[in-house]
């Protein structure tokens, strides 16, 4: 498991990166705080909800105060994708239908890139 702040996003079956430098937010503040409050997303920013074992209710997110969608994609402690789905502002309640134990959250483009199913690994970045 990732230790450091930043973590490239690679996509198993085919060894692409699919994000680099995504935050890694395993501490109580940074989940709590998530997207709220920001203006938008950065092309290629992504943050990753991080919670110790799998779970539907302890991943489940909300989006008030995120003012732009977001894709919201739930991985497990395997890698895999449990759900990929487009959270819209100000809705109260997403969550994957099986527990996870990441929640990866991006720019609605990376929909187009995962699929539920296929495999996440979560590499420190080097340097």
């Amino acid at each position: 498991m990732p230790k450091k702040n930043f973590v490239n996003v690679i996509h198993r079956e085919s060894g692409d990166t699919l994000i680099e430098s995504a935050r890694w937010c395993s501490s109580r503040l940074c989940r709590l705080r998530g997207l709220q409050f920001r203006q938008d997303l950065k092309p290629g920013e992504a943050l990753i909800l991080v919670k110790e074992k799998d779970s539907i209710a302890n991943t489940s997110i909300h989006m008030f105060f995120v003012f732009f969608p977001i894709a919201a994609v739930w991985v497990d402690s395997n890698g895999k994708v449990t759900s990929a789905q487009l959270a819209q502002p100000w809705r109260p309640y997403y969550a994957s239908p099986e527990p996870a134990s990441y929640v990866l959250e991006t720019s609605p483009d990376f929909l187009n890139k995962v699929s539920v199913g296929d495999h996440l690994d979560f590499a420190d970045v080097e340097g």
